[in-house]
This record gives structure tokens, sequence and C-alpha cells, in this order.
């Protein structure tokens, strides 16, 4: 298994508005990061139903959350918002992971294990690297309890967030406002980079 920053900074997202915090409230309780794409052109995922859907570019955002309990990095991405229009989810994107914990400069990091869920408000689920997840348990990286711990996970996951779409974005963007107040409040456990006065919730 491969371990991952979620300041994606080897993404090249090095320069954005890095914040990470522990929520626990009613809303969510789990760790939570903040990415705020505050420049750059759009680049865009295709799908059957949603059409070309943005996952970076200027004024988006990117909602990290692994909830308490729970074997999965969830990432909503969020559409910029626009004259008064509240930001939107454009796409989800859940790692199966093994755990989660901190690099040494107290950025968060996962234990990626391979599979993936993505979802589209509009309807568009998948699952993808099902066969890096079969080649790796061939290859015995990974144990058949962590094996079965993947796939009993991706089931979770299509059950428990995206059987109702609706309520999965209005999820999503309840946890996105409240992270936001956290750090309006200063109430976050690191920060990186600044600019954040660029994108407003």
């Amino acid at each position: 298994m491969k371990t991952k920053r979620l300041n994606r900074d080897l993404w090249g997202f090095q320069h954005y508005p890095y914040y990470q915090m522990v929520m626990d409230n009613a809303v969510f309780q789990g760790f939570v990061s903040v990415i705020l794409l505050t420049d750059g052109e759009p680049n865009f995922w295709d799908f059957e139903k949603a059409g070309k859907a943005p996952v970076t570019g200027g004024g988006m955002v990117w909602l990290q959350l692994i909830p308490k309990g729970k074997k999965r990095l969830i990432t909503a991405m969020f559409h910029p918002a626009e004259r008064g229009r509240d930001h939107s989810v454009s796409v989800w994107y859940v790692d199966v992971i093994e755990k989660y914990g901190y690099d040494s400069d107290g950025v968060a990091v996962y234990w990626d294990k391979y599979l993936d869920v993505i979802a589209t408000p509009q309807g568009d689920i998948q699952i993808d690297d099902r066969d890096e997840l079969d080649e790796a348990y061939r290859k015995k990286d990974l144990t058949q309890e962590q094996y079965e711990s993947a796939l009993d996970e991706c089931d979770a996951i299509l059950s428990e967030m995206f059987v109702d779409l609706r309520k999965a974005e209005q999820t999503s963007l309840a946890i996105l406002h409240e992270a936001m107040q956290m750090i309006e409040d200063r109430k976050y456990q690191l920060k990186l980079n600044g600019l954040e006065s660029r994108i407003k919730i």
C-alpha cells in the first residue's frame, strides 16, 4: 500500500491554501481537510450522465473527509459559487483506505487500498482499480483480511453514500459550511499557504 498526503502536494497543489482539522459535532465526526483552488484552468473528467465534470480549476473547493470508524477517504470536489448561488458537488472520489495518520510535518497521510468509488450528483457511479486490488492480493501485498475488508468497505460506500444522491450532496455541503466556519474561527490543526480570501463560502 502507498501512503499519500492529503495536501496533494505531489499533484501540484502545494501552493493552494490547505487546512486540516478534526470535526466532532452533529454535522460530522472525523477528519476533515479543505483545499481552496484559488486559480488555474479547469480540468474535466468525462461521465455518461454528468458530461464533462470539472475536478480542478480556479474557484473550486476540495473537501476531504475520513469519517470516524470508516476506512474511506471521501473527496467532494465542489463547483465555484456563482452570484449568490452556493457551491455544488461536481464529483465525489472515494478512496478505500487502510488507515490514516500524520507525516513528520503534521500533514495528514492515508494508506491507499487501491479500490475507489467515483460518483456524480447526476447519477454516474463507477468502481475503479479493482484490478489493482486483485493484483496486490495476488502478490501478497494485502492479506486476505485486508482484501476482503476493502471489498466490504466498497459495498458500504455504495449503500451508505450513494443510494440517495441528493442527500449525499446536502450532507457534503453542510460539512463544507461547518468546515469553513471552523476555518474562520481558527479552529483548525494545520494551515498551509495563503490567499484564502479569494474564495468565499
